[in-house]
């Protein structure tokens, strides 16, 4: 199998390969949770508790699949993620009973926990240490289309061939596509270690102890509310405009923008927003939603648009921000674990996200989006209180004893 060593190569291959990751995965139920429950005789909602059952997996996996990526590259554990996603899948096309089902999700969420954004992020940063901004925003400009095209694709092989053949047909493409994509990322031949004293930084000092702490703490804050806002807009968008007094075809419609503002937000992080501290794209994506929240609040309908076109937009650049941002505060060195730490809280908020904001939803109807605008608020005061630059570690990559920079080969 041919190794690509450009990097905008490896953005393309890696993009592609996250695409079918999440397209496999995280948007699998909106389209089989229905059938599946039906021809298992179960309630839907216990399909979406197995997917639930998946993410909490995925939590406790994610620590160990980054600290596997810091010690010996990406490459080796997303090839692993493609071959337990197709096992998973292929077990979820078999299942005949409840235990089976959520054996077979529990499957799937280790290869979510390892081969999803945070361990792509963290593929990136081991590769091209602290210049891996622009890379990881790449790769999400082609996560942003695994609705667009997974949903479709779902609902026609369902259509056509029945829930347990998608399945099937999802893990044939892991070990066709998924599979050769990943063994095509660049080896990394060196591992990533801080030199004798620590770089310099923008502003010349490194993070005390103390506030390590309370940066990991803002950050896992920040990215436990992102992610809740972004699981319970996914499941419940349609239904809170609604709520609000858009009919029906209109908020499906409407809904169905959120995919290509995320696209959008995105584009303009890996174009305009470039140009500006990573904090900054961070504290402007946060406010989006609760200003989306506002004019839907203040105006019902009319405002409704502007709504959902602010929380793609933000949402999008924050999902940037989850790879970025540990990367600017504690730099390349130790990258995947800490990234894998820092999503334990957002992964269990996720799973538990659906539910809490539907129950929300039944008992103050359009009101429940003020929920997410003051976390969404929140969020943005945490990121206002971190520096712009914070003393961000900005380790070298050692190759002796050497102290300059060299970027990694392979």
């Amino acid at each position: 199998m041919p190794v690509l060593r450009k990097p905008w190569i490896t953005v393309l291959v890696l993009g592609l390969a996250q695409t079918l990751a999440w397209a496999s995965s995280y948007y699998l139920p909106a389209m089989l949770a229905v059938p599946m429950s039906r021809d298992l005789g179960i309630a839907p909602s216990t399909v979406f508790a197995a997917f639930s059952l998946a993410l909490i997996v995925a939590a406790g996996c994610g620590p160990l699949a980054g600290r596997t990526i810091d010690r010996f590259g990406g490459r080796p554990v997303l090839i692993g993620s493609n071959l337990v996603f197709a096992a998973g899948l292929c077990a979820l096309g078999q299942a005949t009973q409840v235990a089976h089902l959520f054996m077979a999700w529990a499957l799937i969420g280790v290869a979510m926990g390892s081969g999803l954004y945070e361990a792509a992020f963290a593929t990136l940063v081991r590769l091209q240490g602290q210049q891996a901004r622009r890379a990881i925003t790449g790769i999400t400009l082609f996560g942003g289309f695994a609705s667009t095209v997974g949903w479709p694709l779902s609902a026609a092989l369902e259509t056509a061939y029945g829930w347990r053949e998608c399945c099937m047909a999802w893990a044939g493409l892991h070990l066709l596509l998924g599979l050769p994509l990943n063994a095509c990322l660049p080896k990394a031949e060196r591992s990533l270690a801080a030199a004798a004293s620590p770089a310099p930084t923008e502003s010349g000092a490194s993070l005390a102890p103390a506030q390590a702490r309370r940066a990991s703490l803002a950050l896992a804050y920040v990215f436990a509310v992102t992610w809740f806002i972004s699981t319970a807009m996914a499941a419940h968008l349609p239904r809170v405009l609604q709520a609000t007094g858009v009919a029906f075809a209109l908020a499906v419609s409407l809904s169905a923008l959120v995919g290509p503002a995320q696209v959008a937000g995105r584009v303009l992080e890996f174009s305009v927003l470039q140009r500006f501290h990573p904090l900054l794209s961070a504290r402007l994506a946060a406010i989006a939603h609760p200003l989306g929240a506002a004019a839907l609040g203040l105006l019902a309908a009319p405002g409704a648009a502007a709504f959902v076109l602010l929380h793609g937009a933000g949402n999008g650049i924050l999902t940037i921000a989850i790879g970025t941002l540990p990367l600017l505060f504690f730099g390349a060195e130790g990258y995947g674990q800490r990234q894998g730490m820092l999503m334990i809280p957002a992964r269990l908020v996720q799973a538990a996200a659906p539910f809490l904001f539907g129950l929300g939803i039944d008992r103050w109807g359009g009101g429940a989006l003020w929920i997410s605008a003051v976390l969404g608020l929140s969020a943005c005061v945490a990121l206002w209180c971190l520096p712009a630059v914070a003393g961000a570690a900005r380790p070298q990559l050692s190759t002796s004893s050497s102290s300059s920079q060299a970027p990694l080969k392979g």
